[in-house]
């Protein structure tokens, strides 16, 4: 009777896995994810697998049977392949094969009489496997604990199952033919079927987040130039702004408006219009630092953040000023007069985007009046909104009479 009860328990396992198996195919070939195609086919070989071994156990023995787990281990690979291609490694076809080897080594080289040590050493390697899985998905630590635990905590508690025999092995292995009667073996087959089921709920949970991820990406990013749009840029920003603040140091703001746009798309159309500001969003990231962000806040004008001083952002402007009246654009064999106004705004540690941007716009407009292609800056630093306020509040003044707009003076000498 217990014989049958554990058979039963294999094969709705079995069954279990592969209809599971089946459902990440059919979503992987549909969403185009590779990583839930190797997951699918992972399920339904060991799902093959579990049943081959059940249903051939008792016809061609032990022995036999036990070599059908092979296909188990290299089930067991291809789910820690597919961790490996879902955070976009390439396929380790060694490594989906080595369990596998390895399990048949150990049956040519164990006594035929060990049946407990050949299902402990199979043990440990599908408890590898787990945990280099676990590995494989913990590897993005940009996430939260609270959104990562359960990618660690269901392979490891599968290691930590199959590993049973090795941790109470003296109690299991007093007596090798009692070992398939023992209370591992139907546990085992109990969490086989909770495995499959919570390895599926991760698998969706960690689409899921990239999916939601790649939204969110989507939703800060300007499609045309592949630079933050206003949204993304004024997020970004305010991450950058607080931490600079909490360390005490500057932040500078630029404005960049491309000269003459509208007259480029009435000469030669949108498409030439599209492709200059392609190349204005190019020459503005090369030019910047990597710790300096950009980004298109409306038509052919953008915005970057740097966490530097005044002084050291003047200099930035200049070299994109230069660079991009420099570039050498051509358009139906037409060269194009490239240039760029930039306007620059600093102030002290806090001060807020709106009111660095509204500085900076400020000076861009001087810079635009004075003849175009050339850096203007703020003459005076913006004060943040939160101390005007407070300032204003205690000369017992209305805090709407608080203004942002600052003089602002042409930087001698920076003129194309």
């Amino acid at each position: 009777m217990m014989s049958l009860d554990i058979a039963t328990l294999y094969l709705v396992a079995a069954l279990v896995a592969a209809l599971l198996g089946v459902m990440l195919l059919y979503f992987g070939r549909q969403e185009n994810i590779v990583a839930l195609t190797w997951w699918g086919a992972a399920y339904i070989v060991g799902a093959a697998s579990v049943a081959a071994w059940t249903l051939a156990s008792s016809r061609l023995g032990a022995g036999p049977a036990l070599m059908l787990n092979a296909i188990g281990m290299l089930a067991c690979g291809m789910v820690w392949n597919a961790a490996r291609v879902f955070h976009g490694r390439p396929t380790s076809w060694p490594g989906i094969a080595f369990g596998a080897l390895l399990w048949l080594a150990a049956l040519a080289m164990l006594k035929s009489d060990a049946y407990a040590m050949r299902i402990t050493v199979g043990a440990a390697i599908v408890a590898a496997y787990a945990v280099l899985t676990a590995s494989e998905l913990w590897s993005e630590r940009r996430k939260s604990m609270k959104r990562r635990w359960p990618t660690i905590v269901i392979p490891v508690l599968h290691g930590f199952v199959l590993m049973l025999p090795i941790l109470i092995g003296d109690l299991l292995r007093g007596d090798d033919s009692a070992f398939a009667e023992s209370i591992w073996v139907s546990v085992f087959a109990i969490e086989l079927v909770l495995y499959a089921v919570g390895t599926v709920f991760i698998i969706f949970m960690l689409v899921s987040e990239r999916t939601v991820s790649a939204h969110r990406v989507a939703a800060s990013m300007d499609p045309l130039t592949g630079v933050f749009n206003r949204r993304g840029f004024a997020e970004a920003t305010a991450r950058i702004i607080e931490r600079e603040a909490n360390a005490g140091r500057p932040v500078t703001v630029m404005i960049l408006d491309i000269d003459h746009f509208k007259s480029i798309n009435d000469r030669f159309g949108h498409p030439a219009g599209d492709q200059i500001l392609r190349e204005f969003a190019a020459t503005l990231t090369n030019t910047l630092r990597m710790t300096d962000l950009c980004g298109r806040i409306g038509g052919e004008e953008f915005a970057a953040l740097l966490p530097c001083s005044m002084d050291e952002a003047l200099i930035a402007a200049e070299r994109v000023r230069e660079a991009f009246a420099t570039s050498g654009l051509v358009v139906d064999d037409t060269p194009l007069e490239t240039t760029v106004s930039i306007g620059v705004a600093g102030g002290p540690a806090g001060t807020e985007l709106e009111v660095l941007l509204a500085a900076a716009d400020t000076a861009l407009y001087q810079a635009k009046r004075g003849g175009r292609n050339r850096v203007a800056s703020a003459s005076e630093e913006p004060v943040s909104l939160v101390k005007e306020r407070k300032v204003i509040a205690k000369a017992g003044r209305p805090v709407a009479a608080a203004g942002v707009v600052r003089r602002v003076a042409p930087l001698g000498g920076v003129r194309a």
